[in-house]
This record gives C-alpha cells, sequence and structure tokens, in this order.
C-alpha cells in the first residue's frame, strides 16, 4: 500500500510510502479492538474511591429508641445506613481495575485499527521534521498547512522530540506519540493519523517482531 510522503508544509515531497499490508491492510477484529480499548481506558482509573460505610462512621452505638412501641420500624443504631449522617451501605472501596490481555491480541487490536484507518484513507505520512525550539505557533501553522486545523489528530513520531511534544501538548484535538507507546485508543480516537516518514519502521518493528 503505497502513500505519498508529503512535507509539513503541505507540498508534495515527490515520493511515496509503502505501508505493509501486514499492518495496515489486515481484516479488522473488532473484539479485539474492543477489549484492547477497554483494557486501555480501565487502566487509566486510579480506583481511589472510598466512603465510608457504618462500621466506619464515628458515633455511639446506643440503641436510639426502644425496640417496640413506638409504631416506627426498630433501630438499632444511629450509624444506620436508613439515617441521615448514617455510613453507606456496600459503598466503594479503592480497587485496581486493570486487567490482563495476551501480547498477541493487543497486537490484533492495534493493526486492527490502523487497516481502518487505511480503509478510510485517515493516514497522511509526512517527511521528518523537528523544531529548533517548543513554540506552539509553529505546530498550528503546521496544522494549517496540512489542512488539519479542525481535525482532532494523532502525530506518530519515530523517537521522543521534546520540541515537537512541547509545541503540540497545549493544542485541544492533536496529541503527539511515540510510534513504540502506538495504542489502539489514540489511533481509533484520532480522526486523522499523521505518520512520520521515518515512524514506519519502527511501526512495523513493534508489531511484526
Amino acid at each position: 500500500m503505497n502513500v505519498e510522503v508529503i512535507k509539513i508544509n503541505g507540498q508534495d515531497a515527490g515520493r511515496k510510502a509503502n505501508l505493509s499490508k501486514d499492518i495496515f491492510g489486515v481484516e479488522p477484529n473488532d473484539h479485539a479492538i474492543y477489549l484492547d480499548v477497554k483494557q486501555y481506558l480501565a487502566n487509566q482509573r486510579q480506583g481511589t474511591h472510598k466512603s465510608k460505610e457504618r462500621a466506619e462512621i464515628s458515633g455511639s452505638t446506643r440503641k436510639i429508641k426502644k425496640q417496640k412501641g413506638t409504631g416506627t420500624a426498630r433501630a438499632g443504631s444511629i450509624k444506620s445506613p436508613l439515617f441521615r449522617g448514617g455510613g453507606r451501605a456496600f459503598g466503594p472501596r479503592p480497587r485496581d481495575y486493570s486487567f490482563k490481555l495476551n501480547k498477541k491480541l493487543k497486537v490484533l487490536a492495534r493493526m486492527s485499527a490502523l487497516s481502518y484507518k487505511a480503509q478510510e484513507k485517515a493516514i497522511t505520512v509526512v517527511e521528518d521534521f523537528s523544531f529548533d525550539a517548543p513554540k506552539t505557533k509553529s505546530y498550528l501553522t503546521m496544522l494549517s498547512d496540512l489542512n488539519m486545523g479542525t481535525k482532532k489528530t494523532l502525530f506518530v513520531l519515530p523517537n521522543n522530540n521534546v520540541n515537537v511534544v512541547l509545541s503540540g501538548r497545549n493544542i485541544q484535538g492533536t496529541k503527539v506519540v511515540v510510534a513504540e507507546d502506538l495504542n489502539t485508543y489514540d489511533v481509533l480516537n484520532a480522526d486523522t493519523l499523521v505518520i512520520v516518514e521515518s515512524s514506519i519502521e519502527k511501526i512495523e518493528k513493534t508489531l511484526l517482531k
């Protein structure tokens, strides 16, 4: 699968990049994508939620009224969940939401997501670039020249380029990742996948090893 390479100013670079069919042309597996995205979102959860149950509420344990003869329901403790200020019944407790997935399934999910983007023709390949200094204006100019001003974009770099990352981190709707850290959620969440030319080899090396 050949895709034209363009410069960051929007002009044609005069060559094409080859996207491997083993990665960008597989039969997408929706269930693998579902599991990988579910794991990604679960791993983002802190799991620090906590509410006090009746055993953790500070207060008297005295029986608040006699058992019979009041005409109302029996009550044994002011800390009961039935009363205002009482403990919560079956409240949330701190827990770890992460779960395990096989490596082959995660690889299949990423290939499926990339294949979907290839089918939608939502992949743009740009030649290698760098910024002399971290400037948001330079990043915005690049997005404008590539006609991606209003689109959600995911830039895939071959290596961690600090100037590019810092230039784009405050811009809403765009994200910069390293090829080795590419994940299914980010690929599907973006309208357009912008791959730096030398990142293609890194992606193939990561997914086909």
